[in-house]
């Protein structure tokens, strides 16, 4: 490979014997088979379908059940039925699951919010005050064990 006058070898070449990569993408059905949301989070995918594990081997932790455990599982389920319903916009029963979903995840995120304080800077804009410098930080893990 051709080297640069800085040491670094030119951008964009491939050795002679590198082979080409073939991307393969599975098209989903329409209403295909859905995991629940927590199990979907740990999965990587709301979709058995495309629950693909590299080189075979398969996630099967499970997440503490906590209230932001919960919320991250349903943020993470309606965002996987927000792509599916890009490619699928006629199946109606993922667009009520994704409601239902959506429904949830703003009880949840109001009721967290009441409780342990806001997510992110839009939660918690009615409160008689402003909490959002308040501590914990998300960060801050020992001070969250309760959330």
């Amino acid at each position: 490979m051709e080297q640069q006058k800085d040491g670094r070898c030119g951008l964009g070449h491939l050795p002679s014997p590198a082979p080409m990569a073939y991307p393969y993408v599975p098209y989903q059905r329409e209403n295909p088979p859905k995991y629940e949301a927590r199990k979907g989070l740990v999965r990587g995918t709301l979709f058995p379908g495309l629950d693909l594990p590299f080189m075979g081997m398969v996630n099967r932790q499970e997440k503490p059940v906590t209230p932001k455990t919960e919320l991250q599982a349903l943020g993470f389920a309606v965002q996987e039925l927000t792509l599916y319903l890009d490619t699928h916009p006629g199946d109606r029963e993922a667009l009520e699951l994704l409601r239902s979903y959506q429904r949830l995840y703003r009880q949840c995120q109001a009721e967290y919010a009441e409780k342990y304080g806001p997510l992110n800077n839009t939660d918690g804009t009615n409160a008689r005050e402003y909490r959002w410098l308040d501590d914990p930080w998300p960060w801050e893990f020992a001070a969250n064990k309760e959330a």
